[in-house]
């Protein structure tokens, strides 16, 4: 199990990026809203479409999520 968070600001593309909370491309503590623990960026990105309905996977650490 990892754990997820979501960016709380959209990007350009208007998408709030999922991360795994080790990427390095994770955004600062403030900009994230945790996720907690999953078996995959699948059900993390769905936890996320909870609260922002253009959450998508990060390119490098949920490149199986990235759709865009």
């Amino acid at each position: 199990m990892k754990r997820y968070i979501v960016n709380t600001t959209a990007d350009s593309k208007g998408d709030h990026e999922v991360h795994e909370t080790d990427c390095h491309k994770a955004p600062a503590w403030y900009n994230q809203k945790d996720l907690g623990d999953h078996s995959s960026c699948e059900s993390a990105v769905q936890k996320a479409k909870e609260t922002y309905s253009t959450a998508n996977g990060c390119y490098h650490c949920s490149y199986s999520c990235h759709t865009s």
